[in-house]
């Protein structure tokens, strides 16, 4: 299924807000009443949109819970970044760790590049590059991730690292303050002109294990949206 962004996959308290996890469970009433199940397989950040795998049965739930945990289910993510990339496609082999492991770190769950950390790969491929001419830093880029490995907040880790930060990203973006202020006060006119838009652009576009499996998404409205709006391509 298609997940919107700034929806959380699971509860993370009681009276927290709706999630995928409490949706699809109303969705799925009758068939788990009558033994189904509901899995979800990949999982994605609560700004993240896109393709999350889903099964409704306990064969389902195996095959592709094995599936995924070999590393056999091929992702592919669009971003869109701050910034003309100099390639038109790269690899990064660059490990990662909880950044408050190695130093001091203002927010807990921010990852950072460390060679004491995990295995973390991602190619990317540019898609295209644009200018958004009501933008004051007005060169962007749609880029196709491919990550090779799994790990937390990987793919914005990785483009920050080559200098190109997701759009609308408050924590790998322009300062990471911007991150600590959205949690103190909700989304501001300052973090609007620093950051562009009020999620990270980020969408899950394409989950395959083989040619019978093969799940694609376009890029989402809110996105396409702030990508045509002033937009001229190159």
């Amino acid at each position: 299924m298609d997940k919107p962004a700034l929806l959380l996959i699971h509860p993370s308290k009681p009276d927290g807000p709706r999630t995928l996890w409490a949706t699809l469970r109303e969705l799925l009433a009758f068939e788990l009443v009558n033994g189904g199940q509901v899995s979800i397989v990949n999982r994605l950040d609560r700004e993240t949109s896109g393709l999350v795998l889903i099964a409704k049965n306990t064969p389902a739930a195996r095959r592709f819970g094995l599936a995924m945990q070999h590393h056999l289910i091929k992702k592919e993510y669009l971003a869109v970044v701050n910034g003309w990339p100099k390639w038109d496609s790269t690899i990064v082999d660059a490990p990662l760790a909880r950044q408050g492991m190695h130093r001091a770190s203002a927010i807990w769950l921010k990852q950072a590049i460390h060679e004491e950390g995990a295995l973390a790969v991602t190619e990317f491929r540019v898609k295209h590059r644009f200018v958004r001419r009501t933008a004051p830093r007005g060169k962007f880029a749609v880029v196709r991730a491919l990550p090779r490995t799994g790990r937390t907040h990987q793919i914005r880790v990785h483009l920050a690292h080559l200098g190109y930060p997701i759009v609308g990203d408050k924590i790998y973006g322009p300062d990471e303050q911007l991150y600590l202020r959205f949690i103190e006060t909700g989304w501001t006119n300052e973090l609007q002109r620093r950051l562009f838009l009020p999620r990270h652009a980020l969408h899950s576009a394409r989950l395959r294990i083989d040619d019978e499996h093969d799940w694609r998404s376009e890029l989402p409205a809110d996105l396409q949206s702030w990508i045509n709006s002033g937009a001229t391509g190159s």
